[in-house]
């Protein structure tokens, strides 16, 4: 089931809610509403199968934010339903606040709901202060029909209390793609799909392998950002740096990771820092194509712990130089920049052009994008093309410090033919940083030939 937007909320919402209900999908489409006429009227008119009612349960929302009383709540909750179901809706009765409700009043309101034709019904853990132990009392003598348990994560329990009702009787659980929601979002679908999955041994049906492409793609959309070490999807999730774990990981995978990260779309990373040990250099080098002797193996982890030291994240780049300066090797640039040129602004599409001495030869790219840091690769990108077929994996940008003067580190993963490189550069000017990651990941992968 899709629960796709308020239908009152706005017209761009109600536009939103058309839309996706006319994609012939196979999940169920459905809309929140409150116990008014005009709501329902909206989500019939726009074509979705079911509606979520909500109504408050709590005296605390009954009497302070409706300034109505249980008897006028139950009036309302009821009507709602006859009417939803007289328009051919679904309906999923939800109890708002549900927590802090007194049991008794919840249950007469889920039995009445049922009985005027409610098809499901819903615990609502308003504000997160359900907890795991109690939702396994609370939850079973409310399952009078299917019941879901729609959670918050105030207090970070979100997940716990969801498994714990699903585990006493809830048989759907409101989840969002990234964890999602209003002040600190609701049970993350990514979360509880892979607890059931790898925890309680249940088959829930999901392409797991779409996982990490789906979060990528909402974070995007959005504009929320992962946190670093968000479960399943962070970036930090399936990354490797401590030398113990490195060493184990490379031997046995299951030895640090729970999880396959190519179950859930991920691949492992092996980062290196102050935390690196000799068996991860190792593993790095060789992937590299890089065979230093013992003694210089021991320069070049010495190194790479200052780094880190420094509170630096080491790319392949770094290691690359590290290396090659450990090992009196010389590395010519394949590519160097004459200039780049980059045009935005509210009222022009942003636009790059960029001249690179490529294999001693000039050459001028142009291309637009989505911002300016996206025209300046993508023109990077074509200016390269006929040398080599370059995509951009990930990019990743830290302010070091506070400040509109800030350095800014940027972090880049390019990948060509299968080999995948990662990159960084530092610089007050975004774009500048990020032609610096690009054109020197850019040298590494064409001048590995």
């Amino acid at each position: 089931m899709i629960e796709a937007g308020s239908a009152a909320a706005s017209e761009g919402e109600r536009d939103a809610i058309r839309m996706i209900a006319g994609q012939g999908l196979k999940a169920e489409i459905c809309t929140y509403v409150r116990a008014l006429r005009e709501d329902i009227d909206y989500a019939a008119d726009l074509g979705a199968d079911s509606v979520h009612l909500v109504v408050p349960s709590s005296d605390l929302h009954i009497q302070k934010k409706l300034r109505k009383t249980r008897d006028q709540v139950l009036e309302m909750a009821f009507s709602a339903v006859t009417y939803a179901r007289d328009h051919g809706l679904m309906v999923e009765l939800s109890a708002e606040d549900a927590s802090r409700a007194d049991q008794d009043y919840l249950l007469s309101l889920f039995r009445g709901g049922v009985e005027r034709g409610a098809d499901r019904l819903c615990f609502c853990d308003t504000v997160g202060l359900l907890t795991p132990e109690r939702a396994a009392g609370v939850i079973p003598p409310l399952c009078v029909a299917p019941l879901s348990i729609h959670c918050h994560n105030d207090l970070g329990f979100a997940l716990a209390t969801t498994v714990s009702a699903m585990r006493s009787g809830a048989g759907c659980a409101h989840t969002t793609v990234n964890g999602l929601g209003e002040r600190a979002g609701n049970t993350a679908f990514e979360e509880l799909v892979m607890s059931l999955e790898v925890l309680y041994g249940y088959e829930t049906g999901i392409r797991t392998e779409e996982i990490y492409p789906l979060s990528s793609l909402v974070s995007r959309l959005t504009g929320v950002p992962l946190a670093t070490n968000k479960a399943i999807v962070g970036e930090m999730a399936f990354t490797h740096e401590s030398g113990i774990h490195a060493h184990g990981v490379l031997r046995e995978p299951s030895t640090y990771e729970p999880v396959r990260p190519e179950s859930v779309g991920r691949r492992r990373r092996i980062v290196l820092g102050k935390h690196s040990g000799s068996a991860s250099v190792d593993a790095a080098l060789s992937e590299l194509n890089y065979h230093p002797d013992e003694p210089q193996k021991k320069e070049i982890l010495k190194r790479i712990k200052s780094l880190g030291d420094e509170g630096k994240r080491v790319t392949d780049a770094d290691l690359m130089a590290i290396a090659e300066a450990v090992m009196g090797l010389t590395c010519q640039p394949t590519l160097r920049l004459r200039q780049v040129t980059v045009v935005s602004g509210n009222t022009v599409i942003p636009t790059a052009s960029v001249t690179l001495v490529v294999k001693g030869e000039e050459v001028t790219g142009a291309a637009t994008g989505t911002g300016p840091v996206d025209a300046a690769i993508e023109a990077l990108r074509r200016s390269v093309a006929d040398v080599a077929d370059i995509r951009l994996e990930e990019y990743h940008v830290d302010a070091i410090r506070g400040g509109t003067d800030a350095l800014v580190d940027v972090t880049v993963r390019l990948a060509k033919d299968g080999k995948i490189i990662t990159s960084r550069g530092a610089r007050t000017d975004i774009i500048m940083a990020s032609v610096e990651a690009v054109i020197s990941g850019m040298n590494r992968l064409i001048g590995r030939e």
